[in-house]
């Protein structure tokens, strides 16, 4: 192996070395463990590096090879700005979750009660909050539900980062929980058929019980429609996110178990079926 001094040798020894990996994998591990954006990491390939940033890239990217996923190496990922901790049987923060926060956000009012259920990493709730304090929304009575342990412990650890006062609750879809003004949820919803087409890293790191929604990938939902009413004060209004395939069976869902429900679907910034925004017209 040649010796490794610059940025761009390290570059080149670690695409080599993760040949299996995505190369913009790569290139993120390697940018956040040296604390450079990805413009600063394409401008700054000639960077001298000293022996621990060399050592510990060389760590980090034989895990790497090995399918482990870049944010769970490092130990965090980032979800609308904020950094947020996770750690493997935790889902990993997703971009288009990032649009179902900002439609919340349009009509959040101070002094609501809102659900981040099945909250994962806490990443919903962590922007919500922040976001929302930005514009004067103030006053939120915050709940945090999710099934799993591992879950709501890292939850737990970001509301404590971010020093956000989160009521945590273990709990499968909305059974024991109280009622709330606003329910966001980013849910299980692959289908169990999709397996084979999906990026192995994920299949292989990340908890099955956030991913997949049963055969059909709408076992939630069937469950979500039938509990919602329980759950939610009058005038209450949910925001879902769900796979772009099942839209024409959640219209139909919706539309049957929901009939006092105003119900909106929306696509995210891939022009692709995402969002589903309900309010009870009670």
């Amino acid at each position: 192996m040649a010796k490794i001094a610059t940025l761009k040798d390290l570059s080149i020894w670690a695409t080599e070395t993760a040949a299996d990996q995505r190369q913009e994998d790569v290139n993120f591990l390697l940018a956040e463990r040296l604390g450079l954006s990805p413009s600063e990491f394409e401008l700054k390939q000639e960077m001298v590096l000293t022996d621990a940033q060399i050592k510990q890239a060389q760590k980090d990217v034989k895990k790497l090879a090995k399918g482990i996923s870049p944010q769970y190496i490092l130990g965090y990922s980032w979800f609308y700005g904020y950094k947020i901790l996770v750690e493997q049987g935790v889902l990993i923060p997703r971009f288009e979750t990032e649009e179902l926060v900002a439609w919340t956000l349009e009509k959040l009012k101070s002094g609501e009660t809102v659900l981040d259920l099945g909250t994962g990493s806490g990443c919903i709730t962590v922007a919500l909050a922040k976001e929302a304090a930005k514009k004067g929304i103030t006053d939120l009575n915050l709940f945090a539900s999710d099934v799993t342990d591992a879950a709501l412990r890292t939850a737990e650890e970001n509301f404590l980062v971010y020093d956000l006062d989160v009521t945590v609750r273990k709990a499968n879809v909305l059974i024991g929980l109280e009622k709330f003004d606003k329910i966001i949820s980013n849910p299980p919803y692959i289908k169990e058929s999709e397996k084979d087409v999906m990026d192995q890293n994920v299949l292989q790191n990340e908890p099955k019980e956030a991913l997949f929604g049963g055969k059909s990938g709408i076992a939630f939902y069937q469950k979500f429609t039938k509990q919602v009413r329980e759950h939610l004060n009058p005038g209450g209004e949910f925001f879902l996110e769900f796979g772009f395939s099942e839209k024409q069976q959640l219209q139909e869902m919706f539309a049957k178990e929901l009939p006092d429900f105003t119900i909106e679907f929306k696509d995210d910034m891939a022009n692709k079926p995402r969002m589903i925004f309900g309010k009870w017209n009670k």
